[in-house]
């Protein structure tokens, strides 16, 4: 019988396959986006020393109380916009982005645009 693999563990395949190819840079840092079933989560990581540059996600006191929901479009729309002024602020202005193996669409397009429109390049 042919076992059908679940959703979970054909993004973390697809994540490993773009992780060989994307690495991010003491002069490009990398923009990594996850996704839970309630939250979003991005970290801008320099890999070559394995330090994360900066971060924002929903689960934030300052970003919580803004937002009605955490989980939704305009959320992550909310947390790209923090994460790139974070980076902006240290100094960083292109980024590689890595979608996590998620899909470009809805909540990951969302943080991307926001990023994009706050100031970040990829």
């Amino acid at each position: 019988m042919v076992s059908k693999k679940t959703r979970s563990e054909v993004r973390a395949k697809k994540h490993r396959r773009m992780r060989s190819r994307l690495e991010g840079t003491t002069d490009r840092p990398r923009l990594a986006v996850f996704r839970s079933n309630n939250h979003m989560y991005a970290q801008i990581i320099d890999d070559t020393v394995g330090n994360t540059i900066a971060s924002a996600s929903t689960i934030e006191k300052e970003l919580k109380s803004e937002i009605e929901k955490t989980n939704n479009v305009d959320a992550a729309a909310r947390v790209g916009t923090l994460v790139a002024k974070r980076a902006i602020e240290k100094g960083i202005e292109k980024v590689v982005f890595d979608r996590g193996g998620y899909l470009y669409q809805g909540k990951v397009q969302a943080l991307a645009d926001a990023a994009r429109e706050a100031g970040l390049q990829f």
